[in-house]
């Protein structure tokens, strides 16, 4: 069941910390991974958009270096700036501090680079990229998971203010929905 399905990635974070313990950006993109698997491909891709283009979704944006890339240049700048992971304090000044110069740096790597832009070919995946590199960077940054989802949908709103909009026609809406 899916209760059980939560058990399974709980124990596979706690498993991964133990055995590969410096590595938390590592351990943190594996869950994402994981999860935006099941969430896109079971319930985007099977109820909402009717299964149509949803595998490309996932793969595209989880598969390659770019999130990983825009996360670990967060944790640098946490690292730099913060003292380093879990050192923040989780307040919305902090949270806005580090989710804007993480969105801002992925944002800046996609109009520099145009090959990213077609590796994550709708607004939704750029959108979504930005904002796991933010929330991630937020969670670490203040060992606080509701930091972390602030940083998200921080990135979220930053993003349709520098571009207008996030998906394709209706795809703002699962985007935001949090914002």
């Amino acid at each position: 069941g899916w209760h059980q399905g939560s058990v399974y990635f709980a124990d596979s974070r706690s498993s991964h910390d133990r055995n590969v313990p410096n590595r938390p950006i590592g351990a943190s993109l594996e869950i994402v991974a994981a999860g935006t698997m099941l969430f896109d491909q079971i319930w985007l891709g099977s109820y909402m958009s009717g299964g149509v283009g949803f595998t490309q979704y996932a793969t595209a944006a989880y598969t390659d270096n770019i999130l990983d890339d825009y996360t670990s240049y967060g944790v640098d700048y946490i690292k730099k700036k913060h003292g380093g992971i879990g050192k923040a304090k989780a307040t919305q000044e902090i949270i806005n501090d580090i989710a804007t110069e993480v969105n801002l740096y992925g944002m800046e790597q996609y109009e520099e680079y145009p090959t990213a832009l077609e590796a994550h070919f709708g607004g939704s995946q750029r959108a979504s990229v930005l904002a796991a590199a933010s929330g991630i960077t937020v969670a670490l940054a203040t060992a606080n998971s509701n930091a972390g989802l602030n940083g998200w949908y921080l990135s979220m709103l930053m993003h349709k203010e520098g571009w207008s909009r996030l998906g394709f026609f209706g795809y703002d809406l699962q985007d935001q929905c949090g914002s």
